[in-house]
């Protein structure tokens, strides 16, 4: 059956696995590590004299014959550590005696006794004194009452004599809520590990069934095109303020579609739909691979170019950053743009000249702007270059450019300068900043709320020379567009796919 494929039987796998681990390393984590733990471990037993009875004749370190009764002389390497998750306090150890703990050598007797501790830990050594308890009598080790963090260990190095190496040595004493007890032999310089070995095979059971997961579905790319992928090359005009978003599209449906090309040609929205209108007229072939965005409805005489609802764009009023004003009502922003307001200052703002910095008469931009915002036209061309006034009987300075970034290179650059703008590329532009209108904030995500009625926003339509064919490269970008990936590259580039539920509601 399709669903007990290799990777899906893995997954699930790994799945159910990482339930259980995490299951036991609960149980494991509320059972064991919480508990006060105090391990010991004997990390050397060594003889210095001549063991003669264990058989083994070892040089001599030291006159130990002249010393009486040290000519079966060991040395015991003794560590004492924390290796629970909770501190030891002096007050833990529950002996009645004033020391806490007691190590017994079997069968040997205590000559000496040395104590040592890790770099770092030199407050463990004011502990270690008789008035603390540390002391030793025949083969008997009384250890103080020794306050351990997690982790923390000191080491005894203790000089026998009698007894041979290996008797039995045994760590006895209470914890509150924990316990004593031995822990495996180790070198002087081993480490205890920093995972239980169950913690460890767990972790690498998960990790093999990982990397085979991962090996397994790169081995398999066996993932279909998209539905509906088809071959040819198709044109797409129009908005220059929408444009960023179609030429990630086309990259995205070319590498998904292989065969395809998409070319992104944009000259303005009303330039794109004429161009198709003039396109579809001249073709023999029905309807021709062209796709023209619009900023807004197309003009009314072209009954031929058939809707497709795409997007709803939202647009921005932009300022140079000097003029200093962050609102501005519609009323001001009317009276701006009749070229009623010649200078900055009557808005409460700097002494600068104002600089109306519009788009030329084919973009979608600036008739959303009319059509929204100042409910008529904009007043006459003054200025080729945005800077001088061409004609002196012009109320103010006015000039028209062919793209958005053109518009929002120039505000930024021209003091005074007032423009418009697709919203994210005007957020992202340097020397300039963005207006509210009204007290409302141009904002993506308040208008999908439906918390702001923010006007200067339009629908973003998608025009073809009517119906294309169904299994025409321009029907399969169009649904790449409005469905699944498209949808997602909209978004990005800060626009509402009108696919989505709340999109269907705004572009209705």
């Amino acid at each position: 059956m399709e669903w007990l494929s290799a990777e899906n039987v893995v997954a699930v796998g790994t799945a159910v696995l990482g339930i259980v681990a995490s299951g036991v390393m609960v149980w494991y984590e509320r059972r064991t590590p919480r508990r006060k733990r105090i391990g010991y471990r004997v990390q050397m037993d060594n003889p210095i004299g001549d063991d003669v009875r264990s058989g083994r004749a070892n040089r001599r370190l030291g006159l130990f014959d002249e010393v009486p009764g040290m000519s079966d002389a060991t040395l015991v390497l003794l560590r004492i550590e924390n290796d629970g998750s909770q501190s030891i306090a002096d007050n833990d150890y529950t002996g009645r005696e004033l020391h806490g703990l007691t190590a017994v050598f079997t069968d040997r007797t205590i000559r000496g006794v040395s104590v040592t501790q890790p770099v770092g830990t030199d407050h463990l050594m004011d502990h270690f004194t008789p008035a603390a308890g540390l002391g030793y009598d025949a083969n008997t080790l009384r250890i103080p009452r020794v306050p351990l963090n997690p982790r923390d260990h000191f080491k005894l190095l203790v000089l026998l004599s009698g007894g041979d190496v290996g008797c039995d040595i045994r760590l006895i004493g209470g914890i509150r809520d924990g316990e004593v007890h031995p822990n495996r032999s180790a070198t002087p310089d081993d480490k205890a590990p920093l995972f239980s070995r169950a913690s460890r095979l767990i972790t690498i059971m998960l990790t093999v069934c990982v990397v085979t997961l991962a090996t397994i579905v790169v081995a398999r790319d066996d993932t279909p095109p998209p539905i509906g992928c088809a071959h040819g090359t198709l044109t797409v005009t129009g908005s220059t303020a929408f444009a960023p978003v179609m030429e990630e599209a086309a990259q995205k449906y070319e590498k998904d579609c292989e065969g395809s090309k998409v070319v992104v040609d944009p000259h303005g929205s009303t330039a794109g739909v004429r161009e198709l209108e003039a396109k579809g007229l001249a073709s023999k072939k029905g309807s021709p691979a062209v796709v023209a965005m619009s900023d807004g409805p197309k003009p009314s005489d072209m009954p031929q170019l058939k809707e497709h609802r795409v997007a709803l764009s939202v647009f921005a009023i932009v300022v140079n950053k000097g003029v200093g004003l962050k609102n501005l009502s519609t009323a001001d922003v009317r009276r701006l743009y009749r070229g009623e307001i010649k200078n900055w200052r009557e808005l409460g703002g700097p002494d600068v000249a104002v600089h109306l910095v519009s788009r030329d008469a084919n973009s979608g931009t600036r008739q959303v702007f009319q059509r929204r915002v100042l409910k008529r036209g904009e007043i006459a061309n003054s200025s080729v270059d945005c800077v001088h006034k061409d004609d002196p009987t012009a109320p103010v300075i006015r000039c028209e450019l062919d793209s958005t970034d053109q518009v929002l290179s120039e505000v930024a650059e021209v003091p005074g300068a007032i423009g418009y703008s697709e919203l994210t590329l005007a957020s992202g532009a340097k020397g300039l900043h963005v207006l509210t209108l009204d007290g409302h904030t141009a904002s993506v995500d308040a208008i999908e709320q439906g918390t702001s009625s923010y006007p200067y926003r339009e629908i973003e339509y998608a025009y073809t020379y009517g119906m294309p064919p169904a299994d025409s490269l321009t029907s399969s970008f169009l649904n790449y567009l409005t469905q699944g990936v498209g949808q997602d590259v909209i978004r990005v580039h800060g626009h509402i796919p009108c696919g989505t539920v709340e999109g269907i509601k705004l572009c209705t």
